[in-house]
């Protein structure tokens, strides 16, 4: 099998699997405290009721969330594949967990510290601001990581440190008046279950994707020792 092809085939099959257990954890987790926002959402005085068009309650919404879990899967199951690829030796499960680990820290808990997640009715800084902050952040800690675990030199891990505390340093964009509709509990608890489902997502995204793209590549050489 060509190198692209068990790339695609690693990372979808990864993805699929990542994407149906964070489904499952949101169903559990933060899909009933999104729900209990909503009701407080809907009764805030200034709520206003026009939100466009929305998946109905139920299978439309299972369904979506579905979806947008396995295409998320998917999408960072290539990323990590090419990383195991562009690393140039073997990964097993064990070490995917392991940049699991690094990809939660990443794209959830280091963007989380500066933007924690929001329950719907929730007021919050300018969409663009939050989005440039959060690529930045996200970008700014993968290389960190990157120099501080794969460098390992001095040089490499003072930068690599810099790195991950500079946007924390500047800081995330904020309002001067924050607020929500829903009580300070439910969000905190919101703020943890999402933490929490994407562990899971991304333990589970690293374990199987360093496990196909194993198997994928010992096949494909197997395959090659038998041709004459």
């Amino acid at each position: 099998m060509p190198l692209f092809r068990r790339i695609v085939v690693a990372a979808a099959l990864a993805g699929l699997i990542a994407g149906f257990v964070v489904t499952l954890a949101h169903a559990f987790s933060t899909v009933p405290l999104i729900l209990q926002a909503e009701t407080y959402e809907e009764a805030a005085p200034t709520h206003e009721h026009d939100h466009g068009w929305q998946p109905e309650d139920g299978v439309e919404r299972t369904s979506f969330t579905v979806l947008a879990d396995v295409l998320t899967g998917v999408g960072f199951g290539l990323l990590l594949v090419s990383a195991y690829t562009l690393r140039g030796r073997e990964v097993g499960w064990r070490e995917g967990l392991c940049w699991g680990l690094a990809g939660f820290a990443t794209f959830s808990l280091a963007p989380g510290l500066g933007l924690p997640p929001e329950l719907p009715g929730t007021a919050a800084a300018p969409l663009l601001d939050r989005q440039l902050w959060w690529l930045a952040t996200a970008s700014a800690t993968g290389g960190g990581l990157a120099l501080v675990l794969l460098r390992r030199g001095p040089a490499a891990i003072v930068a690599g440190l810099a790195l991950l505390a500079l946007p924390h340093l500047v800081g995330a964009p904020a309002l001067d008046a924050p607020g929500s509709a829903a009580p300070e509990t439910l969000a905190h608890s919101f703020v943890l279950a999402v933490l929490g489902s994407s562990l899971l997502f991304w333990l589970a995204l690293g374990a199987f994707s360093a496990f196909f793209y194993g198997r994928l590549s010992r096949g494909h050489e197997a395959l090659a020792l038998r041709s004459p």
